[in-house]
Parts: structure tokens; C-alpha cells; sequence
């Protein structure tokens, strides 16, 4: 699996929001990159999904990205009072970046809270969701 990559989109909640993906917590943000750089989603000889990004010494792309936290359920207009106050919030992103580069990957990174352009090749119709929730 060599030059793999990976892109990362991450966004950071409030404590009080019902979705806490990321939560202002360093504690689950530090679980949150465990589970990432260790979940095995490239194939091996097999086919099967079985290797992990520090298995294979991915590169990232991590952006911020708090409209997936647009709640469009009411209205006509997305609300964001579920994503963390921008100065917290870059404070998390800074510190979930230096922990994935802490196990020595290659992470290129977007601007907090710019204007970017970012495109991506998918490889396969393959996409996860991870949250720092409890465990069920």
C-alpha cells in the first residue's frame, strides 16, 4: 500500500451538543487519532481491509471542517450553534494534528476557518464516520 493517503475532514462540538464527534476534550480527541491512524482500511494481498494507516505510513490530508455540523432541520438556514467557538476549536484541530504527526506520518494541513479549495480522488466507494462518543 504504498503512497497511500488519506483525507481527514474533522470539526469540533461543544460539550452540550448531541453530537460530540470531536468534543473540546483531550482526552477523546487523542482517542478519536488512535482510532484513525489504527483502523485498518487498506487492503492486503487478499483484498481484505486489514492494514491500518500507521501500518502502512499514510499520508493525510486533514481539514477542518465545522459545516458538517449544519443542523437543517429547521428552517431554511443551517444552524452551527453545535460547533465549538472558532478559538477553541482551532486549539483542538492544532493539537489532533500534532498527535497524528507524533506518530511520525506525513499530515498536510487546511487553514482554520479559510476560504479552500480541496478536491480528492476517491479510491473505491469507501468513506467512515468516526466519533469520539461513548463506546456502545
Amino acid at each position: 500500500v504504498s503512497s497511500a493517503k488519506l483525507v481527514s475532514l474533522v470539526f469540533f462540538t461543544t460539550s452540550s451538543a448531541p453530537l460530540m464527534w470531536a468534543s473540546l476534550d483531550h482526552a477523546k480527541s487523542a482517542e478519536l487519532k488512535e482510532k484513525l491512524i489504527n483502523l485498518r482500511v487498506f487492503e492486503d494481498d487478499a483484498g481484505k481491509m486489514n492494514i491500518s494507516a500507521l501500518d502502512c505510513k499514510v499520508e493525510f490530508l486533514i481539514v477542518s471542517q465545522f459545516t458538517l455540523l449544519g443542523d437543517c432541520v429547521k428552517g431554511r438556514r443551517p444552524s452551527f450553534d453545535a460547533a465549538a467557538d472558532p478559538k477553541k476549536g482551532e486549539e483542538f484541530y492544532g493539537y489532533f494534528i500534532q498527535r497524528v504527526r507524533d506518530h511520525n506520518l506525513r499530515v498536510e494541513t487546511g487553514k482554520f476557518r479559510a476560504m479552500m479549495d480541496v478536491s480528492l480522488v476517491n479510491d473505491g466507494p469507501v468513506t467512515f464516520i468516526l466519533d469520539s462518543r461513548e463506546k456502545r
